[in-house]
C-alpha cells in the first residue's frame, strides 16, 4: 500500500478538525486544531491514520492544541505456533504441578485421584489466567485496538509455582486515557470473577483436620501456611470452612483459586505497567503515577514479595508507563469513581500475613 502524500493527509485531517495552522519539520506535519470537542473526534482520527501507517499525538502548548503527524512501520508479526506452544508447554506444568500437590494432600488425608484433581487444577488455573486475558481482548477489540494471541508463560511446578501468568501484546496505539484505563481494569475484573467461582469451588473440595493434628505437620513442614485474602477467607466462610479449632487442607482447585488472587492483586498494584499501573496513569497522570508505583514497591516489600517488587523497581525505570496519543483530555468522570474500586479490589485480594477471619 503507497504511503499518503502530505496533501493527502491534510485532507484527511481537515475531514475531522478545523485546521487553524499546518506546519512541517524533519518528523513530523504539526496542525494546530480548535479546543472544543476534540476528544472524541481525535479517536476517530487516529484509527483512520494506523491503517495507513501513520500516527498522531495531541500535545497542548500555552493553551493551544497541536495534533503531530508521522509515519510509523506495523511490527512484524511474531511466529503464530510460539503463544500455542507456550501454552502446551503450561498445560503440561500445571498438570504436573496438580498431579504431585493432590499426592502430597493425599498423604494427610485423601482428596481424590491424582489424576482428576491434577485436571480440575489445571482448567482452573488457566481458566482464571485465560478469563483474564480474554477481559483484555474484549475491552481492545470493544475500542478497535488490535492485540496478539495470549501468550502463556510455564513456570517450575512442584518446587515453584507452575506459570507466571500470561499476557497479551497490543499491535495498536492506545489513544487516550478512558480506553487505558479500560484495557486496563477489564483483565482483573474477568480473572476475579472466574477466581471467586473457583474458590468457592475449591474450598467445597478442601478437607480440614483438627488444629491438633495439624500442629505435628506444620512443625515438620509437611503443611505449609499460605495466607488467605480477604475474598478468599469469604468464600471459605460460605462453604463451611472457616471453623474455629479446624484447618483447612487446601485443594490444589483451591491453591488455582489462592494463585488467582495473588494474581489479581499484584495486577492491581497502581504501578509501572501493571494494569493498575495502567489505570493509575490513566486516572492521575505522569507525576502521580510515578508516586504510585513507588508506593506499589513499597507494599510488595512489606508483604515479602521481594522478587517482585525488585522487577517492578528494575523495569519502572526502563518504561515507566505507557503515555496514550491523547494524553491532554481528561478521563471521564465515571472511570475516575471506578478508581476506588480498583483500590478496594486489591486490598481483598491480598495476601495478608495474618487470619482474617473471626
Amino acid at each position: 500500500m503507497s504511503e499518503p502524500t502530505q496533501e493527502e493527509v491534510i485532507s484527511i485531517v481537515s475531514s475531522v478538525f478545523e485546521i487553524k495552522s499546518v506546519n512541517q519539520n524533519l518528523d513530523a506535519l504539526q496542525f494546530e486544531i480548535e479546543q472544543e470537542g476534540f476528544k472524541p473526534k481525535f479517536v476517530k482520527l487516529a484509527q483512520s491514520l494506523e491503517s495507513k501507517n501513520l500516527v498522531g499525538r495531541l500535545e497542548k502548548f500555552e493553551g493551544r492544541v497541536f495534533l503531530l503527524i508521522g509515519r510509523f512501520h506495523s511490527p512484524k508479526l511474531r511466529r503464530f505456533w510460539i503463544p500455542r506452544a507456550l501454552f502446551a508447554a503450561t498445560i503440561a506444568m500445571v498438570m504436573v504441578d496438580g498431579y504431585y500437590r493432590t499426592i502430597e494432600a493425599n498423604s494427610i488425608v485423601r482428596i481424590g485421584d491424582p489424576l482428576e484433581i491434577a485436571l480440575l487444577y489445571t482448567v482452573s488455573l488457566i481458566g482464571i489466567l485465560g478469563i483474564h486475558e480474554l477481559g483484555h481482548i474484549i475491552a481492545s477489540k470493544w475500542h478497535k485496538l488490535k492485540t496478539s494471541w495470549p501468550y502463556f508463560i510455564p513456570g517450575i511446578p512442584v518446587i515453584g509455582v507452575p506459570t507466571f501468568g500470561a499476557l497479551i501484546m497490543s499491535r495498536s496505539f492506545t489513544i487516550n486515557r478512558d480506553i487505558l484505563f479500560d484495557i486496563g481494569i477489564a483483565g482483573p475484573i474477568a480473572g476475579l470473577i472466574v477466581a471467586v467461582i473457583v474458590s468457592t469451588y475449591g474450598a467445597y473440595l478442601s478437607p480440614m483436620i483438627s488444629e491438633e493434628q495439624a500442629q505435628p505437620l506444620f512443625s515438620k513442614s509437611e503443611l505449609v501456611e499460605m495466607h488467605p485474602s480477604i475474598i478468599m477467607s469469604g468464600t471459605l466462610l460460605i462453604a463451611g470452612k472457616a471453623v474455629k479449632g479446624m484447618e483447612v487442607i487446601m485443594s490444589p482447585v483451591l491453591y488455582a483459586a489462592w494463585l488467582g488472587f495473588l494474581i489479581t492483586f499484584l495486577n492491581l498494584l497502581p504501578a509501572w505497567q501493571l494494569d493498575g499501573g495502567h489505570i493509575a496513569r490513566a486516572t492521575l497522570g505522569r507525576k502521580w503515577h510515578k508516586v504510585t508505583t513507588y508506593a506499589g514497591i513499597g507494599t510488595l516489600v512489606i508483604l515479602g514479595y521481594w522478587i517482585m517488587a525488585l522487577f517492578v523497581l528494575s523495569f519502572s525505570m526502563r518504561s515507566p508507563d505507557v503515555k496514550p496519543l491523547d494524553d491532554i483530555s481528561p478521563l471521564s468522570s465515571k472511570r475516575k469513581k471506578l478508581f476506588i474500586l480498583v483500590i478496594g479490589l486489591a486490598v481483598v485480594c491480598a495476601p495478608f500475613p495474618f487470619s482474617v477471619l473471626p
